[in-house]
């Protein structure tokens, strides 16, 4: 599968899966993925100190094996998705909950390369430079992803209007900081929680877009799949090598 066919399943209304890579930057990494595991890989250094360049073996190691590269971005500047969408397969941006922010961003990601005044003209009214510029800008992006991720209660109250946005492929959740923004921190089998991912589901799917959370135990994936999630994100890539390790050694150490 490429981006392209990942941006197609996505719209057409097929569910995907994929996983976070944190640390791995060696790209002999990408042989050990099993086949028919991963549709896509979003790499972030958010919580290392790793920069997204040293991602790049990885990103082209991916694409040798069919597997789409997305990047979490630290930085929601509308610069920084172009630069972003220009090596990799698309993005995934923090903390959206601004509409207006929303667009800006989405803008960045599928309407590379254009921008300042002629690309106000195409957002308010869709006054293009010519049918040229039209068409070569639809080629180019055709197979870049954006993604916001929905991480407070003001970005799930604005959601009608965020999947609205042209551009936008789906909806992620980040249920640390949604759960901060809820008062219920951490707590991520809360009924208030569960109850707030149903909504963002059914609001998503009103819109054709995808709908999906990030989450680290098995069972609260296949929670949010029972829900009607599309956009499955599990785990990442240190977390399941520690967790193999853990449970093969306790068994051994226990008979």
């Amino acid at each position: 599968m490429n981006a392209k066919t990942l941006k197609e399943k996505l719209t057409k209304g097929d569910t995907v899966y994929g996983t976070f890579f944190t640390h791995s930057v060696c790209p002999a990494m990408v042989e050990f993925i099993p086949p028919n595991s991963l549709d896509f890989v979003i790499v972030s250094a958010e919580h290392n100190a790793l920069e997204l360049a040293e991602f790049l073996p990885i990103r082209y190691a991916l694409a040798l094996k069919g597997i789409p590269c997305l990047v979490r971005t630290h930085s929601r500047d509308p610069s920084d998705v172009s630069k972003v969408c220009d090596s990799f397969d698309g993005v995934v941006v923090p903390y959206v909950e601004d509409v207006q922010e929303a667009k800006e961003l989405a803008a960045a990601a599928v309407y590379r390369p254009l921008k300042g005044a002629r690309l106000n003209t195409v957002l308010s009214g869709g006054k293009w430079p010519s049918k040229q510029s039209e068409a070569y800008i639809a080629k180019k992006n055709e197979s870049t992803l954006f993604i916001p991720m929905i991480e407070s209660v003001p970005a799930v109250e604005n959601l009608d209007e965020i999947c609205s946005i042209p551009g936008v492929n789906a909806a992620f959740v980040g249920p640390g900081d949604l759960t901060c923004s809820m008062g219920i921190p951490g707590e991520y089998d809360h009924p208030d929680l569960i109850a707030m991912m149903q909504r963002i589901i059914d609001t998503a799917d009103r819109h054709h877009v995808a709908a999906g959370c990030w989450y680290g135990e098995r069972r609260q994936v296949v929670r949010t799949l029972r829900q009607g999630a599309r956009l499955v994100v599990y785990s990442n890539d240190s977390a399941m090598l520690g967790q193999a390790m853990q449970s093969a050694y306790s068994e051994f150490r226990n008979i």
